[in-house]
């Protein structure tokens, strides 16, 4: 489970990283405009870092064998996943640390229901 919350607690980073970055691209008029408007872009990039923000917090109980935060991470790298699709179409510039971050989480998801993670998580 080690492996496990560290991997959780680099896409909660990734999360943090690529909402602080959209951040910064608030002044530039292209990328307002591909995420249809400021409020928009604001608004995504909020989401990605309080996203980011939760799954570190969570990854803590990952340690500690507790299952609330096997399933509130597993939601939160759901989100995102989602997060990262629409950030990677939205934002093509930012496609390649988007597809990162999925293929974390999507790491993350599968070792949090493997049988080993099961007796872990029951114990």
């Amino acid at each position: 489970m080690t492996l496990v919350a560290v991997l959780t607690w680099i896409s909660g980073a990734l999360d943090i990283l690529g909402g602080t970055i959209l951040l910064f691209q608030t002044s530039i008029a292209a990328t307002v405009e591909q995420f249809g408007g400021a409020s928009q872009l604001i608004l995504a990039a909020l989401a990605g870092i309080l996203i980011g923000i939760v799954v570190i917090l969570v990854a803590v109980g990952l340690l500690r064998g507790r299952n609330g935060a096997r399933i509130l991470v597993t939601i939160f790298e759901a989100l995102s996943i989602l997060l990262s699709v629409f950030l990677a179409i939205a934002y093509p510039a930012s496609a390649i640390g988007e597809y990162i971050g999925i293929v974390f989480a999507v790491l993350i998801l599968v070792l949090l229901w493997t049988p080993r993670a099961n007796e872990f998580f029951r114990a």
